[in-house]
């Protein structure tokens, strides 16, 4: 057998660097063209204004505060808590009186002033007298932010 490389050294394999380079320099600059590039500014919105008049009447509202300890008021007045029909009963009383010659009040709106200590339950019970009184409109007082 004839060996043929008896005096040859062994050669090494190495990459070459620099067409390794040279291809992510294309592909860099292929990237670099392809990207866009969007700057995201803040929106500038107008706002639209309403020309029609003021409504003249307000709806009638029905204030039920609840505080911490699961005291209810309904339009200032205290009232006592046994049931949610006996809260309903309530509810529908405090719109009789807003109304004339004895009628409810159209519509009234519940408004929710609960203690941010009260329980939930509490708030539930006034949100299912109102749907047993057969008020659908309510809404929740909050306050605005204040520094501490």
């Amino acid at each position: 057998m004839m060996n043929f490389r008896r005096d040859r050294r062994r050669e090494e394999p190495e990459i070459n660097l620099i067409a390794f380079i040279d291809v992510l320099l294309v592909v860099l600059i292929f990237l670099m063209v392809s990207t866009t590039f969007s700057k995201f500014t803040e929106l500038q919105i107008t706002l639209p204004t309403a020309d029609a008049e003021k409504v003249q009447e307000r709806p009638f509202e029905i204030n039920v505060t609840i505080d911490a300890k699961g005291n209810y008021t309904v339009n200032k007045v205290p009232v006592s808590f046994h049931s949610v029909a006996g809260l309903a009963e309530d509810l529908r009383n405090a719109a009789r009186s807003a109304g004339p010659d004895g009628q409810p009040a159209k519509d009234p709106v519940v408004i929710v002033n609960a203690d941010q200590f009260a329980m939930h339950q509490m708030v539930i019970n006034v949100l299912e007298a109102a749907r047993v009184a057969g008020y659908d409109k309510l809404t929740f007082a909050a306050q605005t932010g204040t520094k501490q």
